[in-house]
């Protein structure tokens, strides 16, 4: 186990390190075994995932429970050490971790105690049950992390009432109807990621962000990307950013019959909308009152673990198979290929877990609508995500001032001056936090951050009714740090959502209070059917 890590792609264990490695494991090792023999209760099975009684009811399951975490302790040790290539190191990182969580005796019917109970107590049937659950994945295409059978887009969730009053081939643009009798005068865009579908803004009422902006008088349009199909395998970024952001900014210009918006965009949505903007102010046009990022890279610097995934073989792979230049002149990247990889990010989590309660214990997940809006992938058009990987994730051209033309024009965010309230997960494992604030040293304008706790998701879906979780936020008027530690040094920690911190600075930049319409869109923005739409019901 030690020598075979020990040369691994150009990377070494020192040798003192390696030593005293293995003896710490040979000592532990010993130690695990004399208590197993003598007193194998007390066992330390300090692990979740061993956490029912039936491990520590069976000496021989107890063992071995407590000599895979000493496995998975020592390998993370020893991965550690590594010294050479950091991407090199980080790789074996990722790797060692796939194999501890896939190799953990909980996830083998003929190592699980606890499901062999479970078989025997229900005589077969959670076995019976495991084999079907399995089949319906199978059939379905990727595997169940909520009882998607609860739930129905229109139905219950996506449910905040509105118009579609817009769509091309990319979007259809949706217009919430007002909850109060005046609104600010200026609109409020959402951008939503392409990568998933808009309706984690609007999952149901009580942690809906679109119905919160609503409900404080904002007068709020919400871009809902298509699902894409061979229609647009040869769709390109350039194709998003014109027909898709540029023009949704449009069209809600149009409809309100102002020269500003204010506009938010989420993970990829905040580096669609960011692009979109600086294509514009090379035009001399500046549509956008303020800006709102929430989970988003402008700066591609730290893209945390995704990294391990993104090289130059990578990226060249993808565009010979579905690039521009590929034979078919393009492709389509699926949607569960996507979810595969982001879901393995955590894998005890999103993989291991279902496998072991769906299929070895023959239970059905409870329903959850963040986990049915996340098995609701997206497929992209191939010549779009090439050109995303290799611009951004790759190269990281985007904060480079004229390294990019996009749509004919060079790229230079420091042409987006307006007041820009910027978002970060503190758990946030696809955006990690600094990444997020980096943002604040590409933006001329003044600047707001606040850092939210939890991940990419929970983080950002934290409703103030439910006086969860807590966020950090300097004082009024105190200047942004260059480094996000000096930031998180002088930030106060205050409990429960920040939504109303940021809808407080949204108010701002909302303008006067004017009567709500009576009618969604316009004469040139007839309404075409209500919301959510089509296009959010097409399935990967």
């Amino acid at each position: 186990m030690f020598s075979s890590l020990q040369s691994l792609a150009g990377l070494s264990v020192p040798s003192d390190a390696l030593s005293k490695i293995q003896h710490d494991y040979m000592q532990q090792a010993a130690s695990l075994w004399n208590t197993a023999l003598e007193k194998p209760t007390e066992l330390s099975l300090d692990d979740r995932r061993f956490a029912s009684p039936e491990w520590k009811s069976n000496p021989g399951s107890a063992y071995l429970a407590a000599m895979y975490l000493l496995n998975a302790r020592t390998l993370r040790t020893l991965a550690d050490q590594l010294q050479g290539d950091d991407k090199a190191r980080e790789r074996v990182r990722f790797a060692v971790q796939q194999w501890i969580d896939a190799a953990s005796p909980s996830n083998y019917l003929a190592l699980n105690p606890e499901a062999q109970k479970k078989a025997l107590d229900t005589k077969g049937e959670s076995i019976t049950k495991g084999i079907q659950h399995l089949l319906h994945d199978i059939r379905q295409g990727h595997m169940s992390q909520t009882d998607e059978s609860v739930f129905e887009v229109g139905r219950n969730v996506a449910t905040t009432e509105g118009t579609v009053v817009f769509e091309n081939a990319f979007f259809q643009l949706i217009e919430y109807k007002p909850l109060t009798e005046k609104v600010r005068a200026t609109p409020f865009l959402l951008v939503p990621p392409c990568i998933n579908k808009f309706y984690i803004l609007d999952l149901q009422p009580e942690n809906s962000l679109v119905r919160y902006a609503v409900s404080q008088g904002q007068r709020v349009f919400v871009v809902s990307w298509v699902n894409a199909d061979e229609s647009l395998s040869k769709a390109t970024w350039d194709d998003y950013i014109e027909h898709g952001v540029i023009r949704a900014i449009q069209a809600v210009k149009d409809i309100v019959g102002t020269e500003q918006i204010n506009a938010l965009g989420f993970c990829i949505g905040g580096t669609l909308i960011a692009t979109a903007l600086a294509v514009l102010a090379a035009r001399g046009e500046k549509p956008v009152k303020s800006l709102t990022l929430l989970t988003a890279f402008l700066d591609f610097a730290n893209t945390g673990t995704m990294d391990v995934f993104v090289d130059e073989a990578m990226v060249q792979m993808r565009e010979m198979s579905m690039g521009p230049n590929s034979p078919a002149g393009g492709g389509l990247m699926k949607g569960a290929d996507l979810a595969t990889t982001f879901s393995f990010l955590r894998a005890n989590d999103l993989v291991w877990n279902y496998v072991v309660g769906n299929y070895l214990k023959g239970e059905m997940p409870p329903a959850f609508d963040l986990l049915y809006w996340n098995s609701d992938s997206t497929n992209l058009p191939g010549p779009m995500y090439c050109w995303y990987l290799r611009n951004t994730y790759l190269e990281n051209k985007l904060k480079q001032p004229g390294k990019l033309t996009v749509c004919g024009e060079k790229l230079d965010l420091r042409t987006l001056d307006m007041p820009a309230f910027i978002y970060g997960s503190r758990e946030d494992h696809i955006v990690p936090w600094d990444g997020a604030y980096a943002s604040t040293r590409l933006l001329t304008g003044e600047k707001t951050f606040v850092l939210g706790a939890s991940g990419h998701i929970a983080g950002v879906i934290n409703p103030p009714e439910k006086k969860k979780r807590s966020f950090w936020s300097l004082k009024s008027g105190s200047k942004l740090p260059t480094d996000h530690k000096a930031w998180l040094a002088a930030a106060d920690e205050q409990p429960g959502s920040w939504w109303p911190t940021w809808a407080a600075w949204l108010d701002q930049h909302g303008g006067a209070w004017v009567k709500a319409p009576a009618q969604p869109g316009s004469k040139a923005y007839p309404a075409i059917e209500p919301a959510p739409g089509r296009f959010v019901k097409r399935r990967a």
